[in-house]
């Protein structure tokens, strides 16, 4: 049989590489690869479907799955981070604890992505600030961004503003036009067509802003003995004209999802560089904290996390109704 030829489009992510490269194969696929930066990878295919396999921002999924797109996804996740550690905040805010940041200004790159929507739930339900009582800042233009393609609106009775065109979040935190920002993402300054932080640095002294949470292990244990996982950013799709005309492709891309994870855990001794101080101890220290796998795929080792996410994202008016398992992933991937 010969092997069905899927274009590919993903971020570099080292749990993924061996699948992009060719070290793991999926059976009876040839996977064509393109890298892109998150941000462009979601808009591409969220505004033109451009690719059969795409790495997808959950949350713009969970959108655009509540709209009827056909999109079908796999519950491979590559990409956890505590987003509320990567939030920053002007000395000049009054802002010493998250609780303090009621009735603050706060700008993410795009309303609906995954991390804001992680960030208003974790501030919400950790501690205590509602959705309604911050004022939120997009850094993205209208047409530049995820939601152009989903049809966003900002949810009734949200403060909700955009970043002046010749502005970014970097700039603004800077010149303490907002009081916090999530700009410590470790994508949000590397250069892509759609988010103007990396371009646009602003004046002023970096001093002044400081990280929300000073220990970020600290709150990521808290997190995490509270939650029970990892809040996840990313998930793969397959196109739903993919999908329908070939049904086994799910099941063998993810047994290679699997395998290239499981092959890139061996190799991660080796990937941590032997001159890091405290390198290889550090990931230690990870685990004992966050799990011996802080990246479980599957649906079961997943279902509070997709409680928790599905949760949220109704709650905070970007869905309909809460989203089911069971409409978001391929069906032989379900008892995963």
């Amino acid at each position: 049989m010969s092997k069905l030829t899927l274009g590919f489009i993903s971020a570099f992510n080292e749990r993924v590489e061996p699948l992009m490269n060719g070290t793991v194969q999926a059976e009876g696929i040839e996977l064509i690869p393109t890298y892109s930066h998150p941000a462009e990878t979601f808009w591409r295919q969220l505004k033109f479907g451009e690719f059969e396999v795409a790495e997808m921002s959950v949350s713009s999924f969970l959108i655009a799955r509540s709209q009827g797109t056909d999109m079908i996804a796999l519950p491979v996740f590559p990409s956890r981070r505590l987003f509320q550690t990567e939030l920053s905040y002007h000395v000049d805010s009054g802002i010493t604890k998250p609780e303090d940041l009621a009735d603050k200004r706060l700008g993410v790159a795009e309303y609906q992505q995954t991390a804001a929507l992680w960030i208003r739930g974790i501030l919400e339900h950790d501690f205590g600030v509602s959705q309604y009582k911050i004022h939120w800042y997009m850094e993205r233009s209208e047409e530049m961004s995820h939601g152009a393609a989903t049809g966003f609106k900002p949810p009734a009775g949200i403060s909700f503003n955009r970043i002046a065109p010749n502005k970014s979040l970097a700039s603004t935190l800077l010149e303490n036009e907002l009081d916090v920002a999530h700009i410590a993402s470790p994508w949000v300054l590397r250069a892509n067509a759609l988010d103007r932080s990396s371009r646009i640095a602003g004046k002023g002294d970096w001093r002044t802003i400081k990280p929300l949470f000073s220990d970020r292990m600290a709150e990521g244990a808290r997190f995490v003995e509270r939650h029970g996982f990892l809040p996840v950013n990313h998930t793969y799709i397959i196109r739903g004209d993919i999908y329908r005309e070939h049904p086994w492709v799910a099941a063998n891309l993810y047994d290679g999802f699997v395998r290239a994870k499981a092959l890139a855990r061996e190799q991660l001794a080796e990937q941590i560089p032997s001159a890091l101080i405290f390198g290889e101890e550090y990931f230690s220290m990870t685990c004992d904290r966050l799990g011996d796998d802080p990246f479980p795929y599957g649906i079961k080792a997943n279902a509070p996390m997709l409680e928790t996410i599905t949760g949220y994202s109704y709650e905070q008016g970007l869905t309909p109704r809460k989203m089911k398992v069971e409409e978001l992933f391929a069906a032989d991937t379900l008892d995963s």
